[in-house]
């Protein structure tokens, strides 16, 4: 007997139909002689809806208040598949987040998880019930509901299958696995049979929306066997593992971020400890900071840029106009009509001669590059928004066109 953890993302479990559809996946798993853990995100456009009717209310809502108003998407999932699951004669149970035990930090909105407890998953295991967990939410040391942020359903998923030690953690979207790139944009994006953590975790923190970047690392670190694959075709999927045996491709994908901003803070004293001024100003307000450039000084001033979400530019933009007197700047301009396109490979570290067809495929595309960042397996730059697509394209053909 297998324990197996599966995960249903919004669009696999958007209306009856659907419920019904994954209904059979999770009791065919069952029927095979397994125990199942079924992780559920909010249907559809749920989360999305939710946001805008707080909005209608307050511009600016807390983001306790808005945890417990978010909360409610997945909770309404997982009590119908549960009945669903009950109309197939399955013994099953739904569970919410702190129901299971999953304690995290009190960062509303996007909380990380501390612990899970498990004993009562476990116990509804061995009484032999199927069951179904709300994803994306926890609960704090001072009892409120918690959030782990979007795509949080996933790493609900992997979390749990690294405290259960499950043989395996099934991902379930509306794509048959991971692509060379999204195939919406790309025609002629190739799905991979496997991927390593690595280039997985690059690709998810660079846009890739198949899984989420927390998930990716979770399984990583407790070497969680995971595995993507479609709620609609029942086709083989791409499974992300450890690459030492596997063949490195010198480019695995290209993913593409739309949430982006770019801020330039202008003239700033070029003196020791302004860096450290600014990014210590942006950690203390849990600001994540992307590619960063600095200028070469001139006349004792030199401009700092760096990447941030586009979530996050209206906050920045208050922050830093608080803090003119402090770091003594000009001037600051955000922008928030720009992109992040990515090239990832594991092979990349020891091919010469990879950048240099990323640069050439964008200059033949006429895009011009803003900023640029590379890690050992990727390469990333900043472009205009509007050239964002056109960028994916271009890139693909220039590593997987025939």
């Amino acid at each position: 007997m297998s324990l197996i953890v599966q995960k249903f993302g919004g669009t696999s479990v958007a209306n009856t139909e659907r419920l019904k559809n994954v209904a059979d996946i999770v009791t065919s798993t069952a029927k095979a002689g397994n125990q199942v853990v079924v992780v559920v995100s909010a249907q559809g456009d749920t989360t999305d809806d939710l946001i805008e009717k707080a909005a209608e209310l307050n511009e600016r809502p807390s983001r306790r208040e808005m945890d417990v108003l978010l909360n409610t998407g997945e909770m309404i999932s997982m009590s119908l598949l549960a009945m669903a699951i009950q109309k197939l004669g399955f013994p099953v149970v739904s569970l919410t987040g702190w129901q299971i035990g999953m304690e995290t930090n009190s960062n509303y909105s996007d909380a990380r998880i501390k612990r899970i407890s498990g004993d009562r998953l476990k116990a509804e295991l061995d009484n032999g019930r199927i069951v179904i967990v709300a994803g994306f939410q926890g609960i704090n040391k001072m009892g409120d509901v918690t959030t782990l942020g979007r795509g949080g359903s996933d790493t609900t998923a992997v979390a749990i299958a690294a405290a259960l030690h499950a043989d395996r953690c099934q991902i379930f979207t509306d794509v048959e696995g991971v692509y060379t790139a999204d195939p919406r944009i790309v025609k002629n994006a190739r799905k991979l049979d496997a991927i390593t953590y690595d280039e997985m975790l690059e690709l998810a923190s660079l846009g890739a929306q198949v899984l989420h970047n927390r998930s990716v690392e979770m399984a990583k670190k407790y070497n969680v066997d995971l595995e993507v694959v479609s709620s609609f075709t029942r086709n083989p999927g791409t499974k992300v593992k450890e690459g030492s045996n596997m063949e490195k491709l010198n480019v695995s994908g290209v993913a593409r971020d739309n949430n982006c901003a770019r801020v330039a803070i202008i003239n700033l004293n070029d003196t020791p400890g302004t860096a450290f001024k600014v990014f210590s100003l942006m950690a203390k307000h849990n600001v994540n900071i992307d590619i960063i450039l600095q200028s070469v000084g001139r006349d004792n001033k030199k401009s700092i840029s760096f990447t941030i979400r586009q979530d996050d530019a209206e906050r920045v933009a208050g922050i830093l106009r608080d803090a003119k007197e402090m770091l003594d700047y000009e001037d600051v301009s955000i922008n928030t009509k720009v992109a992040k396109v990515s090239i990832v490979g594991a092979g990349m570290a020891s091919a010469a001669g990879v950048a240099s067809k990323m640069f050439e495929a964008l200059a033949g595309a006429g895009i011009n590059i803003r900023m640029i960042s590379t890690s050992e397996i990727k390469i990333s730059v900043l472009i205009n928004e509007e050239d964002s697509e056109k960028a994916v394209k271009a890139i693909h053909d220039q590593f997987f066109g025939d």
